[in-house]
């Protein structure tokens, strides 16, 4: 199931080629900060978040499969996490952890179907 957890989903209104640099990022619970990378990639999907102070200013990796809704003319994405979710997941750093398939399978493990928030399926 590793190939859903890099896939958007297909209610999620997301149009492949839109950047989504610089658009907020909503919790279910409040706001986390706003889109620096993001990928759009076939199976390889994800969003960088820039938290700035909400987790002193450190960067969060989630998986396109969080994603429930794009909303262009807000320029806003919710996702299906918590803060407190999200700040617990496995510490991303960009230098090292783009490209790292062992922390690429940490997360599918903490997001994905076998993870304690248990996931779902497209």
């Amino acid at each position: 199931m590793t190939e859903h957890t890099w896939s958007y989903r297909s209610t999620a209104g997301h149009l492949a080629g839109t950047d989504l640099t610089g658009y907020k990022v909503e919790a279910t619970d409040g706001g986390i900060g706003k889109v620096d990378k993001h990928s759009d990639e076939v199976d390889d999907s994800y969003l960088v978040v820039d938290t700035g102070v909400w987790i002193f200013g450190k960067e969060v990796l989630l998986p396109a499969s969080t994603v429930t809704r794009i909303d262009p003319e807000e320029r806003a994405i919710f996702v299906d996490r918590t803060k407190d979710q999200i700040k617990d997941a496995p510490e991303f750093h960009r230098d090292t952890h783009l490209d790292d398939k062992v922390y690429r399978e940490q997360l599918v493990t903490y997001y994905g179907l076998g993870g304690p928030f248990g996931g779902r399926l497209v």
